[in-house]
This record gives structure tokens, C-alpha cells and sequence, in this order.
């Protein structure tokens, strides 16, 4: 494996290894669950046959959004520190990547992208009225599976994540453009719209597995802290990345009055009148700002400061792990931390790669 040690320090004190596949890189952390995803993907084509018949051609569109499996992923490794993985695990996948490709489907319109995974959003092709209403047919079957659970834990457990995943999207639509915002309000908002479905994965999992309290609660808050970076990495894209790599529509923050990491660290890096008037950009955003907003970033070192709050957040999600039984499994949520570390690193060099 390549991250047996759980040390937070090798994240923090040196810089990932080059690492030029990323794709072999993923496959080799994944290893141990890639006969479960397979599984949760054969599941997943089978759902979507159960939706009518004309609807269903929009739902197949919308899975082909669903990326690397993320969150099956993180559900797969956390049941496998504790034992086989089973049919239910499986099933939990499902519910959970549904509830994922809804809010992707809901978040394409809300940010007016065109472009998700290199192709054009369910949006940008059938318009909104058909986007916002297959995201709800994707939450209302969610549920429906969950239901199939002969306990009503999992159903509550997916319909609490869910009311918060929507909660914290709703108070990031209160604060856009808000003038006082704090990195306090960002990280909570991140906490409940992103790090809630990666948690809840990691909780069914070793739910599922039959773990200890504890266990879980380790396992619950790693996913809360790795969810939280990965989605200042992802915020980080949106600013330093480019669209052929990052297969979406770029940009779209500022465009949509949002407030992330880089922008909150010129807020407070910048003298007053350079702060005031980047938030006079955020009221009325124009492109044409775009190159001297760049030269901001670079000149309060941004991209630094993002990227150490990336590796501060997978340092104390690998300090969870330690509280888990040594395993392959477990090992392998550490690679995933590392994996994340590995795409941070790249952000800004990108362009030369």
C-alpha cells in the first residue's frame, strides 16, 4: 500500500511525491473495495431503470456525472476495516451516491455551469425545469431505498444528512456577496453542503461493519475533516485550476457572488482599500477583474495559505485513523488523504504540467 503510516506529519512537513498518473494513483487506493464498486455501479445503471422510461433518460445522463466514487468509496474502505463487505453495504452506497449526483444535479443550475466531467450539464441540455426535477426524483428514491432497510436507522440517517447537505446550501445562498463573512461561516458551510455526505458514508460504513462507538465516531469525524478539504480544494480549482483538467465549468464562484478560502485571505491579508474594493468586485462581478484579482492572490501568497488549510484538515483526518485497527483498509483511507495532498500540490503548476 502506499500509505501504511498514519502519521499527520508526512502531509504537513513535506510535499506529496511527484506523482505523474494520477489515475494509477486511484486505482491503486481503491484496490481493496473495487470489486464493491463495481457492484455499487451495476446497482447504481439498475436504479435508474426502475425511474419511467423517458425519465430514466435523464437520470442515465446525470450518472455519468458521478466522477471516481467517492463517497462508495469511503463507505466500501470504512466497512472493510471491520469485515467483509456485504450486500447492504452495497445498498448504502447506492442511497448515498444518489443523494450525491442530486445535489450535483441542483448545484449545476444554481451556478448556471454548462460543463461537468468535460460534457455539458443536464441543465445546460433540458434546461432547468427537467434539472430541478430529476434532482428530486434522485432524493425521493434515495429515501425509497433506504426505506428497504429493516431498521429505520439508515433512513434517518440519509434524510438527516440530506436536511443538512440542503441546510448549508441554503446558508451559502444567504451569504453570497455578504460583507461580513467569516472563515468561521465558511468552514461551517462546507462542514454541512460537502463533509456531511463524506461523513455519513464513512458511518455507514462502519455501522455496517459492526464497529465499535468510538470507531465510528473516528470514522465519522475523519470523513467531516476530509470532506472539508476536499472542498477547499475544490474551491481552489475554481480559481487556480483549468477547465480541461478539472473536466467543469471554472469560475463560477465569482460569477455567483460566492465567498471562498482565497478571496476570505485577501479579504484579511489586504490593506483597506485593496479590501474594499475586492468587495465591491464581488457585488457586481466582471471578468475584467479577473487579471487584477490574480495578481491579489499572488501577492498575499493565497494559493500557500489554501493549500496549508488543505493539509491542516487531512493531518487531523489521518490522526483519526490511528484510532482504528491496522488493516489494508485502513491504510487505504490514508491514501486516500494522500491522494487529495497530491492534487492540491498541483494546483497553480497545472498549466505546465
Amino acid at each position: 500500500m502506499l500509505g501504511a503510516e498514519t502519521n499527520a506529519a508526512r502531509l504537513s512537513n513535506a510535499a506529496p511525491p511527484a506523482i505523474p498518473d494520477t489515475e494509477t494513483f486511484w486505482r491503486t487506493v481503491v484496490e481493496p473495495v473495487e470489486p464493491f464498486l463495481e457492484r455499487v455501479a451495476s446497482r447504481l445503471a439498475e436504479q435508474v431503470e426502475t425511474f419511467d422510461s423517458e425519465v430514466a433518460v435523464y437520470a442515465r445522463y446525470a450518472l455519468g456525472s458521478q466522477g471516481k466514487q467517492l463517497r462508495p468509496a469511503l463507505l466500501g474502505l470504512s466497512a472493510g476495516i471491520f469485515g467483509r463487505l456485504e450486500e447492504p453495504a452495497v445498498t448504502a452506497a447506492v442511497i448515498i451516491e444518489m443523494v450525491h449526483l442530486a445535489t450535483l444535479v441542483h448545484d449545476d443550475i444554481m451556478d448556471e455551469a454548462s460543463l461537468r466531467r468535460g460534457r455539458p450539464t443536464l441543465a445546460a441540455n433540458w434546461g432547468n425545469q427537467i434539472s430541478v426535477l430529476l434532482g428530486d426524483c434522485l432524493f425521493a428514491d434515495a429515501l425509497k431505498l433506504a426505506s428497504s432497510f429493516p431498521t429505520t436507522a439508515v433512513c434517518q440517517a440519509v434524510s438527516a444528512a440530506t436536511k443538512t447537505v440542503c441546510s448549508g446550501e441554503i446558508l451559502q445562498t444567504l451569504r453570497l456577496r455578504q460583507k461580513n463573512f467569516t472563515r468561521d461561516d465558511y468552514f461551517r458551510i462546507l462542514q454541512m453542503k460537502t463533509a456531511e455526505l463524506f461523513a455519513l458514508s464513512c458511518d455507514l460504513g462502519a455501522w455496517l461493519g459492526r464497529a465499535a462507538q468510538g470507531e465510528r465516531e473516528a470514522l465519522r469525524q475523519f470523513g467531516l475533516d476530509l470532506g472539508i478539504a476536499y472542498q477547499v480544494y475544490d474551491d481552489c480549482l475554481d480559481l487556480f485550476g483549468t477547465e480541461s483538467i478539472a473536466g467543469k465549468s471554472l469560475g463560477t464562484d465569482l460569477a455567483g457572488g460566492k465567498v471562498t478560502l482565497p478571496v476570505l485571505v485577501v479579504l484579511e491579508r489586504a490593506p483597506a482599500p485593496a479590501a474594499q474594493r475586492l468587495r465591491g468586485w464581488l457585488e457586481h462581478w466582471d471578468d475584467r477583474h479577473a487579471a487584477e484579482l490574480q495578481q491579489l492572490f499572488w501577492r498575499y501568497d493565497v494559493l500557500a495559505e489554501a493549500q496549508a488549510v488543505v493539509h491542516r484538515f487531512l493531518d487531523s483526518a489521518c490522526g483519526k485513523l490511528d484510532l482504528l485497527p491496522s488493516c489494508t483498509s485502513r491504510d487505504s483511507l490514508a491514501d486516500l488523504a494522500q491522494f487529495l495532498a497530491q492534487q492540491t500540490a498541483q494546483l497553480g503548476v497545472q498549466e505546465s504540467a
